[in-house]
């Protein structure tokens, strides 16, 4: 008897050790760097998969800032412990597109999957920004954002200025901020985060002014920074005079000013439409603006930020299915839809933008589509279709080293620009050259 009992354990435990073994999905590691409202919105879009099917589990993983996330990516495969998808912000796309072996281009996970990427789907910027130049699709566009500004209500209604007009130009930015701080409406008038994907980048293209040479990077690998003109000089100048007295303030080299702002503490914002989710969160009165620019250099059209997703080579058939049913449902339009309006990142194709249209969210919400109409809405120059570095981080850190010490008093733009220009360039070299 007690042997019987026991076959029949033992025939139970072996069943149901077959049957969650024949059952078992396919675990698909996703390490990412969004936090706040962001990190919210990439557990439920795991979940929303994960419940859609049974044969692919998706894993968050937070890795830490964008830096670090990229840092972890490259190190995991390097010791092959690589996930299989991993977020990679849009200065790390460089370095991703030197990584040959590394990666596999996002249009063959798609095919392997039995989907074909159609260019014509997306939006044209997004998909120019993370492609090969003959047009391959090398990574999936995730969060795709643009710079906008965001201003408080209720500070510039106590500083006696238009509510429904935010400021369109720089000067026009610089002379709300101190009217702001002198009216006592906020104790800080301007502050933006991204310094360099914001004021360096952006500002190029935005302005239609050359970042580098080579198309900024996207024509070939030799590149020297431009952001040394008269026009760079001139508007970094204003922000350290702005500085001195408080009516500007430095928050940090990413995304840490966005505290400021919905603190209170300053009144006018340049952050990235991504960040919207976060300010909605914070309660503040506020309004979305386009992106300032400079009479008769600009409005051109902004390139994108945020951050893409990059698949690994080295993995298993099953694996890449798997990843190529995740980017699938990631495009359908009601994904992007939902995406786009709760999270303030762009929505990817253009089914999600028209859907968006249709429903009058923009109406109920306006300044909502700010962010995609200055995308779209000139064809990109030699100046403003990007900006594609080696190194890019790197060189983000060098500029962000010569900017603290302009807002800290030590230097004056000219010559901050100035010597954070060779730096640069030297770095290139020999990033290049390694």
């Amino acid at each position: 008897m007690r042997a019987l009992k026991w076959t029949l354990a033992a025939a139970s435990a072996l069943s149901i050790f077959a049957t969650s073994s024949a059952f078992a999905a396919t675990e698909l590691a996703w390490w990412h760097a969004m936090t706040g409202a962001n990190n919210e919105t990439v557990e439920r879009l795991a979940k929303e998969f994960n419940e859609s099917q049974s044969e692919y589990k998706v894993v968050p993983v937070f890795k830490g800032t964008y830096a670090e996330t990229l840092n972890a990516g490259i190190a995991a495969f390097r010791s092959r412990q690589a996930p299989a998808i991993l977020q990679v912000f849009d200065a790390g796309s460089g370095v991703m597109l030197g990584a040959e072996g590394a990666v596999v281009p996002v249009a063959d996970v798609l095919k392997k999957g039995g989907y074909e990427f159609d260019k014509d789907q997306y939006l044209p910027g997004i998909v120019a920004y993370y492609s090969k130049p003959d047009g391959t699709m090398l990574s999936f566009p995730f969060n795709s954002s643009s710079p906008v500004l965001y201003y408080n209500k209720d500070a510039f209604a106590k500083a006696g200025i238009d509510t429904a007009k935010p400021p369109a130009t720089w000067p026009e930015v610089f002379e709300a901020a101190k009217k702001i701080k002198a009216s006592g409406a906020a104790n800080c008038g301007f502050t933006s985060t991204w310094l360099t994907w914001i004021q360096t980048e952006n500002f190029s293209a935005w302005n239609n002014v050359p970042y580098g040479t080579n198309e900024n990077g996207l024509a070939g690998l030799e590149v020297e920074l431009k952001i040394d003109a008269p026009l760079f000089v001139e508007h970094f100048q204003s922000i350290a005079d702005l500085a001195k007295d408080g009516t500007f303030r430095y928050g940090g080299r990413t995304s840490e000013a966005k505290q400021l702002f919905m603190s209170g503490e300053c009144a006018i914002l340049t952050e990235s439409s991504g960040g919207l989710g976060d300010i909605v969160k914070s309660g503040v009165n506020y309004g979305v603006g386009q992106l300032p620019y400079y009479e008769g250099h600009g409005p051109q059209n902004t390139i994108p930020g945020g951050a893409s997703l990059w698949v690994f080579a080295g993995k298993s058939d099953a694996e890449y299915k798997g990843v190529a049913e995740f980017f699938h449902f990631l495009s359908k339009t009601e994904t992007q839809a939902q995406l786009h309006q709760v999270s303030g990142y762009l929505p990817v194709t253009l089914a999600a933008y028209e859907e968006t249209k249709k429903s009058g969210f923009y109406e109920k919400n306006p300044g909502r589509e700010t962010p995609i109409k200055q995308m779209m809405g000139k064809a990109p120059t030699e100046n403003s279709k990007g900006v594609r570095l080696v190194n890019l981080p790197q060189v983000r850190d060098i500029l962000n080293e010569e900017f603290e010490a302009m807002l800290a008093g030590q230097k004056d733009a000219k010559t901050a620009l100035s010597e954070g220009v060779a730096k640069a360039n030297a770095a290139i070299t020999a990033a290049i050259g390694n």
